[in-house]
Formats: C-alpha cells, sequence, structure tokens
C-alpha cells in the first residue's frame, strides 16, 4: 500500500505529512487533540515559542499516555485476581453440591 500525502493543521499553522491510507484518520485526531493541548498550554501558561509550547504538549501528553498504561495494567491485574476468586468460588461450589 502506497503513503498518501497529508495536510494538518497544528496551532494554526499546516504540516504536510505522510502516511498509510488506513492511517489517515488516526492521524488527523492525533493532529486535532496535539493542536488542542499546544493550544491549551499557551492560553493558561506563559510559556512562550511554538517550540515550548510543543514540547511541553508533548511532556503532558506522555504522561497521560503513560497514566493511562499504568491504569490498564492495574484493570488487567485486578481482573486476574477477581478470575481467580471466581474459580475458586466455582471449585467450593461444586464441592458442596457434591455433598
Amino acid at each position: 500500500m502506497e503513503n498518501i500525502s497529508l495536510k494538518v493543521r497544528i496551532l494554526e499553522k499546516d504540516y504536510q505529512v505522510n502516511c498509510q491510507p488506513s492511517e489517515r484518520d488516526a492521524l488527523q485526531n492525533s493532529a486535532q487533540i496535539l493542536s488542542d493541548k499546544m493550544e491549551q498550554i499557551r492560553r493558561n501558561s506563559n510559556v512562550i515559542g511554538i517550540e515550548r509550547i510543543a514540547v511541553m504538549a508533548a511532556l503532558n501528553l506522555t504522561h497521560d499516555l503513560l497514566r493511562a498504561e499504568d491504569t490498564a495494567k492495574q484493570d488487567a491485574s485486578a481482573s486476574k485476581v477477581l478470575e481467580a476468586i471466581d474459580s475458586k468460588l466455582d471449585s467450593v461450589l461444586f464441592d458442596l453440591d457434591r455433598e
């Protein structure tokens, strides 16, 4: 599959990027999220300069990603514990029914 050229707008500036056609929507969504985050930083802080705003946005988004991954790991761990408890309860109930 051949790459396509796509124009995205981030903080009032257009960028031309290449991507797979199947990744077009994800890239556009990513650009919108980044632009929104950069606009939020520009409005709510004293950070000056597009490069510094971009770095702050990258740090914030990376922090959010790591926190989401940690939450997902905790949820998966809790799910495994609940499955083990459920299995033990099933075993006990089965043994009780046989008596």
